[in-house]
């Protein structure tokens, strides 16, 4: 369900103060709808799945599910197709490995219930799980294989993070110098987690995984009663009344999606010296890190040199 504006007219009866008849009126709604997220998992232990619940937490009514992989083999088609985008997770079990490496139901439909999937320009983002230090050489090597899957079909991929804060060597999840998602570390850094998911889900609605580019929602739906008339003259400028909101919708959707706006609230207000940018030029979103890398904003374009 893409986002878009509805104007929607549905004939009610109501009775006028001044008769006891019954007369027909139009109410008009306006609506902003918003794209659903549907987020899946694959696990082994139910770490995944714990991180899964707190990145659902986070979107609240925007996001559905989790949804363990293993529950939709067979269906994967027609359950992806239900939403405008996908948050997808992995464990990493088959260290090392070139393929497979997620040692759960992902394995099993990747070269084979996904290879002809029909999702080209879909938003995915990907999080993973792994042990940073027990395994540095192949810190969640699974994530980087689940991303890379969903690229080949054409997906558009964002919520890439920084590798700032851990403590690996390498890892296979790893694109130009970033992350290609979020990562968590339930071993070595289950204190970090929450904190994590909070700023990535707040980095993947400035990405404008819910549709817009800058994420910004409308949620309530006004109505306006206008009365029913065979009059042609009425009719017509009843068309025109609809005609003239759905233009000021357009305008204030614009308004509202103006990344730029959000973006100088952010340097004015929030900006300052003591934060680090890291700019992704594949989504266009800059990640400011404060020093001790436990908060960080987004803006939409890349840091300024001075």
């Amino acid at each position: 369900m893409n986002k878009k504006w509805i104007v929607r007219k549905n004939v009610v009866n109501r009775f006028k103060e001044s008769k006891d008849t019954l007369s027909n009126y139009t109410r008009i709604s306006l609506l902003l709808l918003a794209g659903k997220v549907g987020i899946f998992f694959g696990t082994s232990t139910g770490n995944t799945e714990r991180v899964a619940d707190l990145i659902c937490n986070e979107f609240g009514s925007d996001a559905e599910g989790p949804f363990d992989i293993d529950s939709v083999q067979g269906s994967v088609t027609k359950k992806f197709s239900e939403y405008d985008a996908l948050i997808v997770g992995t464990p990493t079990w088959n260290t090392g490995a070139d393929t497979e490496r997620s040692g759960t139901g992902w394995d099993e439909i990747y070269y084979g219930e996904m290879k002809d999937l029909n999702i080209s320009g879909k938003k995915v983002a990907v999080f993973g799980l792994g042990d940073q230090i027990s395994y540095s050489e192949n810190y969640a090597d699974a994530s980087g294989e689940l991303h890379d899957v969903f690229e080949k079909l054409g997906c558009k991929m964002i919520g890439y993070t920084s590798q700032e804060g851990y403590e690996h060597e390498f890892s296979k999840a790893i694109r130009g110098e970033k992350f290609c998602g979020l990562l968590c570390d339930e071993i070595n850094q289950d204190d970090l987690t929450v904190e994590r998911v909070h700023n990535w889900v707040a980095q993947l609605k400035a990405e404008g995984i819910l549709g817009g580019e800058s994420g910004v929602k409308v949620e309530e739906a006004k109505d306006i009663i206008v009365e029913e008339d065979t009059n042609p003259a009425v009719v017509n400028g009843q068309q025109d009344l609809i005609s003239k909101l759905e233009e000021e919708n357009s305008r204030l959707r614009k308004m509202l999606e103006d990344s730029k706006i959000m973006d100088r609230v952010l340097k004015e207000e929030i900006m300052d010296d003591s934060y680090t940018p890291h700019y992704n030029p594949k989504s266009g979103v800059t990640m400011w890190t404060s020093g001790n890398g436990k908060k960080c904003y987004f803006t939409k374009d890349a840091p300024k040199t001075p």
